[in-house]
């Protein structure tokens, strides 16, 4: 049985490799072996929901057609979802006092303002860029201001759009944003949503950066931090050149403060703070900004 086959640690070398294989493949992380004894424990789990006894047996399974729903809850075993509000603060720092003011400025004037949350977690990523936008451009609600909030699991996906966290995490946010953004949930006041005005800045789509990206359009600023560390290199650099692409004219790319851009992508990026990159655009191709976004079909 799975229990006597995967006991924590015991996962063999073939089967390892195997969910290494497929992990990579499907989602470009790449599990190294000292992840060994995680790989075993949430294939255990899977196995046991699944009432299968071998790994070959749930693999095919899996990737059969009538594996769908498993294969997402497998996609949700092996992404790493852990993030907080106004994390690497610095970020949103840089963007409320050199960045936002005067985009949204051209917002005001006309001009289409799009902001991707790549990797978006559980939401407060999203959410923390909304709160800026709105310091910074209260009407941006009115104008053609959006955020795309991206992530290949579904499950924390759903977390995200729900928007309901925690009082204690939402109390170190700065100008005042918790009581701002928030309303309380219930008369205990330990959980917070995020309001209306917040949610209509944003849209919440599952994606896989790994794959297909189905839009046209270029955005201004891009934020996908702490995300590429558990890819491999190839992965990581044509993720890079993707973003590049995707970037309109001085458009600004984040990254964690773990990650780095490589000197084989300088052609499309300068560094203009901690982990904040901007394109050059005269080396990026076609720079129209206010090409239309095809999220819809974005499942």
């Amino acid at each position: 049985m799975a229990q006597h086959i995967l006991e924590e640690g015991s996962i063999s070398d073939a089967d390892f490799a195997r969910i290494a294989g497929l992990v990579r493949e499907m989602m470009g992380i790449d599990l190294q072996p000292h992840k060994r004894t995680m790989v075993a424990s949430r294939l255990s789990k899977r196995l046991r929901a699944t009432g299968y006894d071998t790994v070959d047996g749930y693999i095919d399974y899996m990737l059969s057609a009538q594996g769908q729903d498993e294969k997402t809850r497998f996609v949700s075993a092996y992404t790493t979802n852990m993030t907080r509000f106004n994390r690497e603060g610095h970020h949103f720092e840089q963007l409320a006092n050199d960045i936002l003011p005067d985009l949204m400025n051209q917002a005001r004037k006309g001009k289409r303002v799009r902001i991707w949350s790549a990797g978006c977690s559980s939401g407060e990523e999203p959410y923390g860029l909304a709160f800026n936008v709105l310091d910074a451009c209260p009407e941006a609600g009115d104008l053609d201001v959006k955020i795309l909030a991206t992530d290949i699991d579904t499950e924390i996906l759903a977390t995200a759009k729900r928007g309901v966290y925690p009082a204690s995490s939402t109390g170190t946010l700065p100008n005042g944003q918790g009581d701002k953004y928030f309303m309380p949930v219930d008369r205990s006041g330990e959980r917070r949503s995020v309001n209306d005005k917040v949610r209509d800045l944003i849209s919440f789509r599952r994606l896989n950066l790994h794959g297909e990206w189905p839009f046209t359009g270029k955005f201004d600023i891009i934020m996908c931090r702490n995300v590429a560390i558990y890819f491999d290199a190839p992965t990581q650099s044509r993720l890079w050149q993707r973003f590049g692409e995707q970037l309109c004219q001085n458009g600004l790319l984040f990254i964690g403060h773990s990650e780095g851009i490589g000197p084989e992508h300088a052609e499309l990026f300068t560094m203009v703070g901690r982990g904040v990159f901007s394109t050059d655009t005269s080396r990026v191709g076609n720079n129209k900004s206010n090409a239309t976004l095809h999220m819809g079909n974005i499942q």
